[in-house]
């Protein structure tokens, strides 16, 4: 991991305490060190309170989003760390109190364990903008609003885990026609690409616009799949033509080489809106002469480096620049709805946990065309050179 050494000074260290009452231990795998690979560790889980939730787990996908945090990008992040924000599985235990689902029921788990509740944008069902101090992150956070239980001093653990517990609000049943196996990127792929489609009036019935999706990865063909099913017109951006082929199997009407003048050209000014899903160094204002007036270009990726905007386009066309994360819990099972009702699945590819620090090198290198990583939980926990002592 060649990044880690420019960001080894601003990272938080806190070891994992010896498992409290209301705990119980679990076998995960984790980095435990800045710099280190993963290796299986034990963690501490929360027990069943009054509104909790506890579920196995038997998939948690690899988002891109778990590099930059594991490797420190972003600076912050605490060790040790357990990424996974697309947990998948099946209620074990519920407490008293949980009236939202039942043990053996099909639940996942996005990026939010937690929030105020109480603010406006959590009332409105947008809790990742939580008003209090944000939304707390399924990992690489610490214990903020009181719905999070156990310990309340330790951070907390995503989803390269055998199970976990979480309050009931922030639990999503999952349609009984979403295959399990693929069920855990819908909880951060599927809603990120689908939230701003439903903030900038995308999901509105009769809605007909054209829609181009920036960066046809496993966030893009997402994107495409669900604009297409919306009934929009789908421009796929990359800035490699050999994307053109596999753009228009998931369901493209035209492909845009952002590296090609010639068909830039081509298709300026087509488009409505625009989901910009890269997530490395790049400038936006590449791609402002593909909007219409009026056009929005939606910002996805985490990208730390600051963009070179120059404003003339905006200013004579009437254009604008924004940011879009996640979505919060309503707008998660209403994407999880629709993509029941279309049968929209991630393509996926399943691995072992000995096999993450493989998976993120292609994710920082490679990253197979349209492919989102699955951990297999059950088949990692079989595997008995790969679970902690």
């Amino acid at each position: 991991f060649k990044f880690i050494e420019d960001f080894m000074d601003n990272v938080v260290i806190k070891d994992i305490p010896e498992c409290a009452e209301n705990e119980y231990k679990e076998v995960a795998w984790g980095i435990v060190r800045p710099g280190e690979k993963f290796k299986p560790i034990w963690i501490n889980r929360p027990k069943v309170g009054d509104h909790d939730v506890s579920f196995e787990l038997k998939f948690c996908g690899i988002c891109h989003s778990d590099v930059h945090l594991g490797l420190n990008h972003l600076g912050g992040s605490i060790y040790p760390i357990v990424p996974g924000h697309e947990l998948a599985g099946i209620v074990t235990e519920v407490g008293p109190k949980v009236t939202k689902v039942k043990v053996g029921d099909k639940v996942g788990v996005g990026c939010i364990i937690d929030s105020c509740l109480d603010c406006d944008y959590c009332k409105d069902g947008d809790e990742q903008y939580c008003a209090k101090g944000g939304n707390t992150h399924t990992y690489n956070s610490f214990k903020t609003y009181g719905h999070v239980g156990g310990n309340p001093e330790t951070q907390n653990f995503g989803g390269y885990s055998g199970s976990n517990t979480v309050h009931e609000h922030f639990i999503v049943k999952i349609p009984e026609s979403i295959p399990l196996e693929k069920a855990g990127p819908l909880m951060c792929a599927g809603i990120t690409m689908y939230d701003p489609l439903r903030h900038w009036g995308a999901t509105k019935e009769g809605s007909k616009m054209s829609i181009g999706i920036i960066g046809i990865g496993g966030l893009g063909t997402m994107g495409i799949k669900i604009s297409k099913a919306l009934g929009h017109k789908i421009y796929a951006i990359s800035t490699s033509a050999n994307k053109a082929e596999m753009a228009k199997e998931k369901g493209a009407d035209e492909f845009v080489c952002s590296t090609d003048p010639a068909s830039m050209a081509q298709h300026a000014s087509s488009c409505d809106l625009i989901i910009n899903t890269v997530s490395s160094a790049h400038e936006v204002s590449t791609y402002l002469g593909l909007l219409k007036t009026n056009g929005t270009i939606v910002q996805l990726g985490l990208v730390p480096e600051p963009h070179k905007l120059v404003q003339l386009p905006l200013i004579f066309g009437r254009k604008k620049v924004a940011g879009s994360v996640i979505g919060g819990i309503k707008p998660t099972e209403e994407c999880l709805e629709f993509c029941a009702k279309h049968n929209i699945l991630p393509d996926v590819q399943h691995v072992e946990a000995n096999q993450i620090d493989w998976v993120w090198e292609q994710l920082l290198t490679t990253n197979k065309d349209g492919i989102r990583y699955v951990i297999d939980v059950e088949k990692s926990k079989a595997n008995k050179s790969f679970v902690p002592a």
